[in-house]
């Protein structure tokens, strides 16, 4: 039976891997619209069309994050549950340090790296709490 730290853990772990998702459909999907580039700070077609292959690029890595999480939730779940939980933390460390490493590049974007970091960081200290309650003598 699921407690309460495990179930919370694949919640936030969850909102991390869609919030990713919604970040690749604005980076590779609906990049050429304007008021989706605006969103990013550039102020002009020609700025964004600059930029688009780069963004283009960057969501995908937005992507292949969220399916990660995805394939550490399976694992978890239905799989091999010791690299279910490494799976996942891997996944969810990396959405934290990318979310530090755009607050560090660009202060005036601490919205979008609080939006992008603050669950997947609130899902890491939930999967350790449940490990540490639960497993404490297993590998992780």
């Amino acid at each position: 039976m699921a407690t309460t730290l495990q179930v919370l853990t694949v919640v936030f772990a969850s909102i991390a891997a869609l919030i990713h998702v919604l970040i690749f459909a604005l980076e590779s999907v609906l990049w050429p619209k304007p008021r989706v580039w605006r969103r990013f700070g550039l102020k002009s077609q020609a700025d964004a069309d600059v930029v688009e292959p780069m963004a283009f690029n960057q969501g995908f890595y937005n992507l292949f994050l969220a399916l990660a999480s995805v394939l550490g939730l399976l694992l978890l779940g239905w799989g091999n549950p010791i690299a279910g939980k490494w799976v996942l933390l891997v996944a969810l460390a990396s959405m934290v340090l990318a979310s530090v490493v755009l607050l560090i590049t660009n202060r005036r974007l601490w919205r979008a790296a609080l939006l992008q970091g603050a669950v997947p960081l609130i899902g890491i200290g939930l999967l350790l709490g449940a490990v540490a309650v639960h497993a404490p003598l297993t590998v992780i």
